[in-house]
């Protein structure tokens, strides 16, 4: 299966930016789905975003709809996630996951085979 590992996380004050990489190894990145997801001390793991197979279209969690992005870059195995206006309550280890099957239309984790091992996000107020 494809090995993923992400990068770009740190420390940043609420309304800033970071941008989360994902990068991939295997072949044939495009065939997989990357979806994003975070998870705070004490909570459960929520979705965050996801980029479709092929052009790499995506789809958002209500809470990050219009603040967050992510695309892909095939030709580099890698997909980004960029977040802006970030808020406190963004905090939390984010991980990116693959899987060549198909994802139902709300997003859930255990359609996904593969994860990274995470990148500690920090918003301070």
């Amino acid at each position: 299966q494809v090995q993923l590992v992400e990068s770009g996380g740190g420390l940043v004050q609420a309304g800033g930016s970071l941008r989360l990489s994902c990068a991939a190894s295997g072949r044939t990145f495009s065939s997989y789905a990357i979806g994003w997801f975070r998870q705070a001390p004490g909570k459960e793991r929520e979705f965050v975003a996801v980029v479709w197979r092929g052009g790499g279209g995506a789809n958002y969690a209500d809470s990050v709809k219009g603040r967050f992005t992510t695309s892909r870059d095939n030709a580099k195995n890698t997909v980004t996630l960029q977040m802006n206006s970030l808020k406190p309550e963004d905090t939390a280890v984010y991980y990116c996951a693959a899987t060549r099957g198909p994802v139902p239309t709300t997003v859930t984790a255990n359609v996904f085979g593969s994860w990274g091992q995470g990148t500690q996000v920090t918003v301070s107020s």
